[in-house]
Protein backbone atom coordinates (compact mmCIF):
# COMPACT_ATOMS: atom_id res chain seq x y z
CA UNK A 1 0.00 0.00 0.00
CA UNK A 2 1.41 3.79 -0.63
CA UNK A 3 1.47 6.55 2.33
CA UNK A 4 -1.43 8.63 2.72
CA UNK A 5 -1.19 11.84 0.45
CA UNK A 6 -1.22 13.69 3.61
CA UNK A 7 1.92 12.09 4.48
CA UNK A 8 3.71 11.53 1.39
CA UNK A 9 7.56 12.89 1.33
CA UNK A 10 8.00 11.17 -1.94
CA UNK A 11 8.99 15.10 -3.05
CA UNK A 12 11.61 15.48 -0.87
CA UNK A 13 14.92 13.29 -1.62
CA UNK A 14 16.04 11.07 1.47
CA UNK A 15 19.60 11.33 2.71
CA UNK A 16 22.07 9.73 0.05
CA UNK A 17 23.14 6.84 2.42
CA UNK A 18 19.69 5.67 2.62
CA UNK A 19 18.91 5.83 -0.77
CA UNK A 20 22.05 3.84 -1.64
CA UNK A 21 20.94 1.38 0.83
CA UNK A 22 17.41 1.02 -0.49
CA UNK A 23 18.46 0.98 -4.29
CA UNK A 24 21.00 -1.82 -3.68
CA UNK A 25 18.65 -4.02 -1.45
CA UNK A 26 16.28 -3.61 -4.85
CA UNK A 27 18.25 -3.41 -7.77
CA UNK A 28 21.72 -5.31 -7.05
CA UNK A 29 22.34 -8.25 -9.21
CA UNK A 30 24.15 -11.09 -7.39
CA UNK A 31 25.92 -13.00 -10.24
CA UNK A 32 28.78 -15.05 -8.30
CA UNK A 33 28.47 -18.74 -7.22
CA UNK A 34 30.85 -17.96 -4.12
CA UNK A 35 28.28 -15.77 -2.48
CA UNK A 36 25.76 -18.06 -2.53
CA UNK A 37 28.28 -20.96 -1.70
CA UNK A 38 29.25 -18.64 1.23
CA UNK A 39 25.19 -17.77 2.01
CA UNK A 40 24.04 -21.29 2.37
CA UNK A 41 27.21 -22.01 4.73
CA UNK A 42 26.46 -18.50 6.56
CA UNK A 43 22.32 -20.05 7.14
CA UNK A 44 23.90 -23.44 8.47
CA UNK A 45 26.66 -21.70 11.10
CA UNK A 46 23.54 -19.74 12.30
CA UNK A 47 20.99 -22.10 12.86
CA UNK A 48 22.99 -24.63 14.51
CA UNK A 49 24.36 -21.74 16.15
CA UNK A 50 21.18 -21.16 17.43
CA UNK A 51 20.49 -24.73 18.79
CA UNK A 52 23.78 -24.99 20.50
CA UNK A 53 22.19 -21.68 22.32
CA UNK A 54 19.20 -23.25 23.60
CA UNK A 55 21.00 -26.69 24.09
CA UNK A 56 23.83 -25.01 26.28
CA UNK A 57 22.62 -21.78 27.97
CA UNK A 58 19.56 -22.84 30.52
CA UNK A 59 19.01 -18.77 30.54
CA UNK A 60 18.25 -18.55 26.65
CA UNK A 61 16.21 -21.37 26.77
CA UNK A 62 13.90 -19.42 29.16
CA UNK A 63 14.19 -16.18 28.05
CA UNK A 64 12.51 -17.48 24.43
CA UNK A 65 10.12 -19.52 26.03
CA UNK A 66 5.91 -17.89 25.31
CA UNK A 67 4.56 -16.02 28.55
CA UNK A 68 1.56 -17.64 28.48
CA UNK A 69 0.64 -20.86 26.61
CA UNK A 70 -1.34 -19.62 23.72
CA UNK A 71 1.94 -17.46 22.69
CA UNK A 72 3.70 -20.32 21.25
CA UNK A 73 0.58 -21.84 19.20
CA UNK A 74 0.59 -18.79 16.67
CA UNK A 75 -1.32 -20.28 13.61
CA UNK A 76 0.65 -17.85 11.18
CA UNK A 77 3.46 -17.06 12.80
CA UNK A 78 6.98 -18.02 12.68
CA UNK A 79 7.78 -21.72 13.72
CA UNK A 80 10.97 -21.04 16.35
CA UNK A 81 13.57 -23.69 14.92
CA UNK A 82 14.70 -25.98 17.11
CA UNK A 83 11.71 -25.74 19.29
CA UNK A 84 7.93 -26.69 19.14
CA UNK A 85 6.32 -22.96 19.67
CA UNK A 86 4.67 -20.90 16.57
CA UNK A 87 5.07 -17.37 17.63
CA UNK A 88 4.00 -14.42 16.34
CA UNK A 89 6.39 -12.40 13.68
CA UNK A 90 8.08 -9.87 15.98
CA UNK A 91 8.55 -12.50 19.21
CA UNK A 92 9.92 -14.92 16.44
CA UNK A 93 12.35 -12.42 14.56
CA UNK A 94 13.46 -11.60 18.34
CA UNK A 95 14.24 -15.00 19.44
CA UNK A 96 15.77 -16.62 16.62
CA UNK A 97 18.34 -13.59 16.64
CA UNK A 98 19.10 -14.36 19.97
CA UNK A 99 19.67 -17.68 19.84
CA UNK A 100 21.85 -16.99 17.05
CA UNK A 101 24.00 -14.60 18.74
CA UNK A 102 23.84 -15.75 22.62
CA UNK A 103 26.72 -18.08 22.65
CA UNK A 104 29.16 -15.78 20.96
CA UNK A 105 29.32 -18.76 18.77
CA UNK A 106 28.26 -16.92 15.47
CA UNK A 107 30.04 -15.17 12.26
CA UNK A 108 31.54 -11.85 13.09
CA UNK A 109 32.86 -9.29 10.43
CA UNK A 110 36.15 -7.47 11.30
CA UNK A 111 36.71 -3.71 11.14
CA UNK A 112 36.86 -0.34 12.84
CA UNK A 113 32.96 -1.42 14.39
CA UNK A 114 33.13 -5.03 15.07
CA UNK A 115 30.05 -7.09 14.45
CA UNK A 116 28.00 -10.29 13.38
CA UNK A 117 25.89 -9.93 10.18
CA UNK A 118 23.91 -13.36 10.72
CA UNK A 119 22.39 -11.18 13.52
CA UNK A 120 20.19 -10.24 10.69
CA UNK A 121 19.19 -14.12 9.88
CA UNK A 122 16.69 -13.43 12.77
CA UNK A 123 14.43 -11.29 10.83
CA UNK A 124 14.73 -12.74 7.31
CA UNK A 125 14.02 -15.75 7.95
CA UNK A 126 11.03 -14.82 10.59
CA UNK A 127 9.86 -12.48 8.33
CA UNK A 128 9.91 -14.73 4.91
CA UNK A 129 8.50 -17.79 6.84
CA UNK A 130 5.48 -15.71 7.94
CA UNK A 131 4.47 -13.72 4.75
CA UNK A 132 5.26 -16.88 2.76
CA UNK A 133 2.76 -19.20 5.25
CA UNK A 134 0.08 -16.13 5.10
CA UNK A 135 0.56 -16.89 1.59
CA UNK A 136 0.16 -20.23 1.31
CA UNK A 137 -2.83 -20.28 3.32
CA UNK A 138 -4.79 -17.81 1.16
CA UNK A 139 -4.95 -20.18 -2.16
CA UNK A 140 -2.84 -21.36 -5.32
CA UNK A 141 -2.46 -17.26 -6.15
CA UNK A 142 -0.57 -16.72 -2.79
CA UNK A 143 3.39 -15.39 -3.27
CA UNK A 144 5.46 -17.82 -0.99
CA UNK A 145 9.09 -16.50 -0.91
CA UNK A 146 11.36 -19.24 -1.49
CA UNK A 147 14.67 -19.63 0.08
CA UNK A 148 16.37 -18.21 -2.63
CA UNK A 149 14.31 -15.10 -1.11
CA UNK A 150 16.00 -16.00 2.07
CA UNK A 151 19.76 -16.18 0.80
CA UNK A 152 19.50 -12.78 -1.27
CA UNK A 153 18.40 -11.02 1.77
CA UNK A 154 21.07 -12.83 3.59
CA UNK A 155 23.57 -11.30 1.13
CA UNK A 156 22.49 -8.17 1.00
CA UNK A 157 22.15 -7.68 4.61
CA UNK A 158 25.47 -8.98 5.33
CA UNK A 159 27.06 -6.49 2.86
CA UNK A 160 25.29 -3.77 3.92
CA UNK A 161 26.27 -3.93 7.81
CA UNK A 162 29.56 -5.08 6.98
CA UNK A 163 30.42 -2.22 4.56
CA UNK A 164 29.75 0.24 7.16
CA UNK A 165 31.64 -1.38 9.90
CA UNK A 166 34.77 -1.08 7.57
CA UNK A 167 35.20 2.42 8.71
CA UNK A 168 32.76 3.51 10.99
CA UNK A 169 33.26 3.24 14.70
CA UNK A 170 29.90 3.16 16.56
CA UNK A 171 31.86 2.17 19.68
CA UNK A 172 34.04 5.33 19.48
CA UNK A 173 30.64 7.37 20.22
CA UNK A 174 29.57 5.10 22.76
CA UNK A 175 26.96 3.04 20.53
CA UNK A 176 26.49 -0.53 20.13
CA UNK A 177 27.07 -2.03 16.27
CA UNK A 178 23.29 -3.96 16.62
CA UNK A 179 22.44 -0.29 15.19
CA UNK A 180 23.79 -2.05 11.76
CA UNK A 181 21.75 -4.96 12.33
CA UNK A 182 18.43 -2.70 12.60
CA UNK A 183 19.67 -0.49 9.57
CA UNK A 184 20.41 -3.57 7.29
CA UNK A 185 17.62 -5.86 8.01
CA UNK A 186 14.52 -2.90 8.00
CA UNK A 187 16.26 -2.65 4.55
CA UNK A 188 15.88 -6.51 3.60
CA UNK A 189 12.80 -6.88 5.30
CA UNK A 190 11.15 -4.28 3.32
CA UNK A 191 11.85 -6.01 0.43
CA UNK A 192 10.89 -8.87 2.00
CA UNK A 193 7.51 -7.51 2.37
CA UNK A 194 7.14 -6.29 -0.98
CA UNK A 195 7.15 -2.37 -0.24
CA UNK A 196 8.08 0.20 -2.65
CA UNK A 197 11.43 2.28 -2.53
CA UNK A 198 9.81 5.19 -1.07
CA UNK A 199 8.14 3.04 1.36
CA UNK A 200 11.48 0.90 2.10
CA UNK A 201 13.62 4.29 2.34
CA UNK A 202 10.99 5.48 5.20
CA UNK A 203 11.53 2.36 7.13
CA UNK A 204 15.44 2.83 7.19
CA UNK A 205 14.82 6.70 7.93
CA UNK A 206 13.11 5.07 11.01
CA UNK A 207 15.83 2.50 11.66
CA UNK A 208 18.19 5.36 11.96
CA UNK A 209 16.73 7.74 14.03
CA UNK A 210 15.60 5.21 16.49
CA UNK A 211 17.36 5.59 19.85
CA UNK A 212 19.90 3.38 20.13
CA UNK A 213 21.61 0.90 22.91
CA UNK A 214 24.71 2.18 24.55
CA UNK A 215 27.49 -0.52 24.33
CA UNK A 216 27.49 -0.69 28.21
CA UNK A 217 26.65 -3.76 28.17
CA UNK A 218 29.63 -4.95 26.10
CA UNK A 219 32.06 -3.57 28.73
CA UNK A 220 32.80 -4.10 32.00
CA UNK A 221 32.19 -3.76 34.78
CA UNK A 222 28.34 -4.05 32.99
CA UNK A 223 28.94 -7.04 30.42
CA UNK A 224 26.38 -9.18 30.89
CA UNK A 225 23.72 -11.33 29.12
CA UNK A 226 21.94 -8.58 27.32
CA UNK A 227 25.03 -8.35 24.56
CA UNK A 228 23.44 -12.50 23.63
CA UNK A 229 20.04 -10.35 22.88
CA UNK A 230 20.88 -7.27 21.30
CA UNK A 231 20.87 -8.70 17.92
CA UNK A 232 17.84 -9.83 18.22
CA UNK A 233 16.23 -6.79 20.05
CA UNK A 234 17.21 -5.58 16.72
CA UNK A 235 15.94 -7.87 14.49
CA UNK A 236 12.18 -7.89 16.08
CA UNK A 237 12.50 -3.59 16.02
CA UNK A 238 13.66 -3.62 12.12
CA UNK A 239 10.60 -6.16 11.23
CA UNK A 240 8.41 -3.30 13.75
CA UNK A 241 9.59 -0.94 11.60
CA UNK A 242 9.36 -2.00 8.64
CA UNK A 243 5.52 -3.23 9.04
CA UNK A 244 4.87 0.63 10.45
CA UNK A 245 5.75 1.66 7.44
CA UNK A 246 3.90 -0.83 5.09
CA UNK A 247 0.92 0.59 7.37
CA UNK A 248 1.23 3.95 6.16
CA UNK A 249 3.98 6.12 8.15
CA UNK A 250 6.00 8.33 6.62
CA UNK A 251 9.55 8.29 6.93
CA UNK A 252 12.27 11.23 8.16
CA UNK A 253 14.48 11.90 4.67
CA UNK A 254 17.00 13.91 6.06
CA UNK A 255 16.98 11.73 9.23
CA UNK A 256 20.70 11.58 9.50
CA UNK A 257 21.91 15.19 7.86
CA UNK A 258 19.23 17.32 9.42
CA UNK A 259 21.75 20.17 11.11
CA UNK A 260 21.14 19.81 15.28
CA UNK A 261 18.62 16.92 15.31
CA UNK A 262 20.07 14.34 12.66
CA UNK A 263 21.83 11.33 13.87
CA UNK A 264 25.30 13.14 12.87
CA UNK A 265 24.61 15.95 15.03
CA UNK A 266 23.50 14.51 17.62
CA UNK A 267 25.04 10.64 18.00
CA UNK A 268 28.05 10.50 15.46
CA UNK A 269 29.70 13.97 16.32
CA UNK A 270 29.25 15.64 13.25
CA UNK A 271 30.85 13.09 10.98
CA UNK A 272 28.93 12.05 8.39
CA UNK A 273 29.44 7.95 7.19
CA UNK A 274 32.40 6.46 5.27
CA UNK A 275 31.54 3.62 3.05
CA UNK A 276 34.91 3.00 1.71
CA UNK A 277 33.78 0.55 -1.30
CA UNK A 278 30.72 -0.08 -3.01
CA UNK A 279 27.97 -2.46 -1.90
CA UNK A 280 28.31 -6.28 -3.72
CA UNK A 281 29.06 -9.38 -2.08
CA UNK A 282 32.42 -8.72 -0.39
CA UNK A 283 31.17 -9.18 3.22
CA UNK A 284 29.15 -12.69 2.61
CA UNK A 285 32.39 -13.70 0.69
CA UNK A 286 34.83 -12.42 3.56
CA UNK A 287 32.71 -13.05 6.85
CA UNK A 288 35.16 -15.06 9.37
CA UNK A 289 33.40 -18.06 10.62
CA UNK A 290 34.13 -19.16 14.45
CA UNK A 291 35.32 -22.37 14.55
CA UNK A 292 36.16 -22.05 17.88
CA UNK A 293 33.90 -20.57 20.72
CA UNK A 294 36.12 -17.32 21.14
CA UNK A 295 35.32 -13.96 21.21
CA UNK A 296 36.66 -13.20 17.84
CA UNK A 297 39.22 -11.02 19.03
CA UNK A 298 40.53 -13.50 20.98
CA UNK A 299 40.40 -16.38 18.38
CA UNK A 300 43.78 -16.53 17.12
CA UNK A 301 45.05 -15.97 20.92
CA UNK A 302 43.34 -19.48 22.13
CA UNK A 303 45.11 -21.16 19.35
CA UNK A 304 48.18 -19.90 20.18
CA UNK A 305 47.80 -21.11 23.79
CA UNK A 306 46.63 -24.04 22.38
CA UNK A 307 50.05 -24.46 20.58
CA UNK A 308 51.66 -23.46 23.47
CA UNK A 309 50.19 -25.98 25.43
CA UNK A 310 50.88 -28.66 23.74
CA UNK A 311 54.95 -27.62 23.57
CA UNK A 312 55.04 -27.22 27.40
CA UNK A 313 53.50 -31.23 27.93
CA UNK A 314 56.08 -32.22 25.80
CA UNK A 315 58.76 -30.77 28.02
CA UNK A 316 56.79 -32.06 31.19
CA UNK A 317 55.73 -28.32 31.77
CA UNK A 318 52.66 -27.21 33.75
CA UNK A 319 50.66 -23.91 33.80
CA UNK A 320 52.28 -24.02 37.72
CA UNK A 321 55.21 -23.47 36.03
CA UNK A 322 54.03 -20.32 34.44
CA UNK A 323 55.67 -16.87 35.93
CA UNK A 324 54.14 -14.51 33.58
CA UNK A 325 52.16 -14.25 29.94
CA UNK A 326 52.93 -11.49 27.78
CA UNK A 327 49.81 -11.19 24.85
CA UNK A 328 50.46 -8.90 21.77
CA UNK A 329 47.75 -7.57 20.82
CA UNK A 330 45.43 -5.46 18.66
CA UNK A 331 43.99 -1.96 19.40
CA UNK A 332 40.09 -3.56 19.63
CA UNK A 333 41.40 -6.34 21.11
CA UNK A 334 42.90 -4.22 24.14
CA UNK A 335 39.33 -2.25 24.28
CA UNK A 336 37.08 -5.17 24.10
CA UNK A 337 38.33 -8.08 26.06
CA UNK A 338 40.91 -6.66 28.22
CA UNK A 339 39.33 -7.50 31.41
CA UNK A 340 40.75 -6.90 34.81
CA UNK A 341 38.84 -7.65 38.33
CA UNK A 342 35.97 -10.21 38.84
CA UNK A 343 33.81 -11.86 36.38
CA UNK A 344 30.52 -12.47 36.98
CA UNK A 345 28.83 -14.32 34.54
CA UNK A 346 29.06 -16.40 30.93
CA UNK A 347 28.60 -12.98 29.25
CA UNK A 348 31.19 -11.60 31.16
CA UNK A 349 34.19 -14.59 30.95
CA UNK A 350 33.68 -14.44 26.85
CA UNK A 351 35.17 -11.15 26.51
CA UNK A 352 37.70 -11.89 28.70
CA UNK A 353 41.04 -12.82 26.60
CA UNK A 354 42.94 -13.77 29.83
CA UNK A 355 39.92 -15.96 31.56
CA UNK A 356 39.53 -17.61 27.62
CA UNK A 357 43.71 -17.75 27.14
CA UNK A 358 44.21 -18.91 30.56
CA UNK A 359 41.80 -21.87 30.46
CA UNK A 360 42.82 -23.12 26.52
CA UNK A 361 46.71 -23.68 29.28
CA UNK A 362 44.68 -25.35 32.30
CA UNK A 363 42.64 -27.57 30.05
CA UNK A 364 45.44 -28.03 27.64
CA UNK A 365 42.53 -28.33 24.92
CA UNK A 366 40.40 -25.78 23.23
CA UNK A 367 38.25 -23.45 25.13
CA UNK A 368 34.33 -24.61 24.02
CA UNK A 369 30.99 -23.21 24.69
CA UNK A 370 30.53 -25.04 28.43
CA UNK A 371 33.66 -23.61 29.65
CA UNK A 372 32.30 -19.80 29.80
CA UNK A 373 29.59 -21.15 31.88
CA UNK A 374 28.50 -20.69 35.42
CA UNK A 375 28.19 -24.39 36.09
CA UNK A 376 31.79 -24.98 34.65
CA UNK A 377 34.51 -26.00 36.89
CA UNK A 378 36.50 -23.10 35.34
CA UNK A 379 34.87 -20.55 36.32
CA UNK A 380 35.77 -21.24 40.03
CA UNK A 381 39.01 -22.65 39.26
CA UNK A 382 42.02 -20.50 41.28
CA UNK A 383 44.31 -21.73 38.96
CA UNK A 384 42.90 -19.79 35.80
CA UNK A 385 42.33 -16.57 38.56
CA UNK A 386 46.15 -16.41 39.04
CA UNK A 387 47.09 -17.33 35.53
CA UNK A 388 44.95 -13.97 34.67
CA UNK A 389 46.36 -11.79 36.76
CA UNK A 390 50.05 -12.71 35.49
CA UNK A 391 48.75 -12.22 31.88
CA UNK A 392 49.78 -8.75 30.17
CA UNK A 393 48.18 -7.53 27.34
CA UNK A 394 49.62 -4.64 25.58
CA UNK A 395 48.73 -2.84 21.67
CA UNK A 396 51.19 -3.87 18.85
CA UNK A 397 50.65 -1.12 16.68
CA UNK A 398 51.80 -3.22 13.36
CA UNK A 399 48.75 -6.03 14.27
CA UNK A 400 46.61 -2.89 14.59
CA UNK A 401 46.86 -1.70 11.40
CA UNK A 402 47.32 -4.96 9.37
CA UNK A 403 43.71 -5.42 11.07
CA UNK A 404 42.25 -2.20 9.27
CA UNK A 405 43.89 -2.83 6.38
CA UNK A 406 41.69 -4.08 3.61
CA UNK A 407 44.75 -6.15 1.93
CA UNK A 408 45.73 -7.77 5.15
CA UNK A 409 42.79 -7.73 7.29
CA UNK A 410 44.67 -9.76 10.01
CA UNK A 411 43.10 -10.59 13.66
CA UNK A 412 46.60 -11.25 14.99
CA UNK A 413 48.07 -12.12 18.70
CA UNK A 414 51.18 -13.39 19.98
CA UNK A 415 51.56 -15.27 23.31
CA UNK A 416 55.23 -15.37 25.30
CA UNK A 417 54.99 -17.36 28.41
CA UNK A 418 58.12 -17.25 30.67
CA UNK A 419 58.56 -19.90 33.63
CA UNK A 420 59.59 -19.70 37.21
CA UNK A 421 63.15 -20.17 36.73
CA UNK A 422 63.18 -17.32 34.06
CA UNK A 423 63.52 -19.46 30.81
CA UNK A 424 61.05 -17.53 27.90
CA UNK A 425 59.43 -19.92 25.60
CA UNK A 426 59.52 -19.41 22.29
CA UNK A 427 56.89 -16.86 20.67
CA UNK A 428 53.80 -18.08 19.25
CA UNK A 429 52.09 -15.70 16.74
CA UNK A 430 48.66 -16.87 15.39
CA UNK A 431 47.45 -14.12 12.33
CA UNK A 432 44.17 -15.75 10.85
CA UNK A 433 41.52 -17.82 12.94
CA UNK A 434 40.67 -20.90 11.49
CA UNK A 435 37.08 -19.99 10.18
CA UNK A 436 39.02 -17.48 8.16
CA UNK A 437 38.48 -17.27 4.56
CA UNK A 438 42.05 -18.02 3.84
CA UNK A 439 41.78 -21.07 5.23
CA UNK A 440 40.99 -23.65 2.67
CA UNK A 441 39.60 -25.81 5.58
CA UNK A 442 37.16 -23.44 6.66
CA UNK A 443 33.62 -24.78 4.69
CA UNK A 444 34.20 -28.10 5.89
CA UNK A 445 35.22 -27.10 9.28
CA UNK A 446 31.95 -24.73 9.71
CA UNK A 447 29.90 -27.90 7.85
CA UNK A 448 31.13 -30.32 10.78
CA UNK A 449 30.29 -27.91 13.29
CA UNK A 450 26.43 -26.83 11.87
CA UNK A 451 26.09 -31.31 11.63
CA UNK A 452 27.21 -31.40 15.59
CA UNK A 453 24.60 -28.27 16.54
CA UNK A 454 21.93 -29.92 14.50
CA UNK A 455 22.47 -33.20 16.38
CA UNK A 456 21.64 -31.44 19.10
CA UNK A 457 18.01 -31.18 18.86
CA UNK A 458 17.69 -34.00 15.90
CA UNK A 459 19.12 -37.32 15.10
CA UNK A 460 22.25 -37.59 13.52
CA UNK A 461 20.73 -38.97 10.18
CA UNK A 462 18.45 -35.80 9.46
CA UNK A 463 21.21 -33.42 11.02
CA UNK A 464 23.00 -34.61 7.87
CA UNK A 465 20.47 -34.84 5.19
CA UNK A 466 19.62 -31.02 6.28
CA UNK A 467 23.04 -29.93 5.49
CA UNK A 468 22.91 -31.72 2.50
CA UNK A 469 19.45 -30.57 1.30
CA UNK A 470 20.94 -26.67 1.77
CA UNK A 471 24.06 -27.58 0.17
CA UNK A 472 21.78 -29.12 -2.85
CA UNK A 473 20.98 -27.16 -6.32
CA UNK A 474 17.47 -26.86 -6.04
CA UNK A 475 17.34 -25.92 -1.81
CA UNK A 476 16.40 -22.29 -3.57
CA UNK A 477 13.56 -22.99 -5.05
CA UNK A 478 11.97 -24.40 -1.62
CA UNK A 479 9.26 -22.36 -0.08
CA UNK A 480 10.70 -20.85 3.26
CA UNK A 481 7.70 -22.72 5.59
CA UNK A 482 8.50 -25.90 4.12
CA UNK A 483 12.27 -25.85 4.85
CA UNK A 484 11.54 -24.38 8.59
CA UNK A 485 8.82 -26.75 8.99
CA UNK A 486 12.25 -29.12 8.95
CA UNK A 487 13.70 -27.35 11.69
CA UNK A 488 10.85 -27.28 14.09
CA UNK A 489 10.40 -29.81 16.64
CA UNK A 490 7.23 -32.28 16.30
CA UNK A 491 6.55 -32.63 20.16
CA UNK A 492 5.31 -30.82 22.80
CA UNK A 493 8.43 -28.97 24.53
CA UNK A 494 8.50 -27.52 27.86
CA UNK A 495 12.49 -27.62 28.08
CA UNK A 496 14.95 -27.49 25.52
CA UNK A 497 16.73 -29.97 27.22
CA UNK A 498 14.38 -32.42 27.28
CA UNK A 499 13.24 -33.31 24.10
CA UNK A 500 15.04 -34.26 20.73
CA UNK A 501 13.14 -35.07 17.21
Amino acid sequence: MGLDAAHDNSDRPYDDVITQIIEYAYDFTIDTSVAWDRAKLALLDAIGSAFESIHCSRECARMIEPLFPEDGRAPAGFKLPGTSYQVDILKGAFNLGSMIRYLDHNDAFPGAEWGHPSDNIGAILAAADCISRSAAASGPGGKVLTMGHVLAALIKAYEIQGCFQIKNAFNKVGLDHVILVKVASTAMVSWLLGLSKEQAKAAVSHAWMDGHPLRVYRQAPNAGPRKGWAGGDACMRAVHLALLVKAGQPGAPTALTTPKWGFYDVLFKDVAFDLPRPFSTWVIENVIFKVNTAEGHGMTAVEAGLRISKAMKQRGLTPKDIASIRVRTTEAAMIIIDKHGPLYNAADRDHCLKYMLAVVLCKGDMIETEDYQDASPWAQDPEIERLREKTTMVEDTQFTRDYHDPEIRSISNAIQVQLMDGTLLDEVTVKYPQGHVLHPETPGLVQAKAKRNLALKFHTDKAENLVRLVNGKDFDAMPVNEFVDMLALKLIWSRVHDSSD
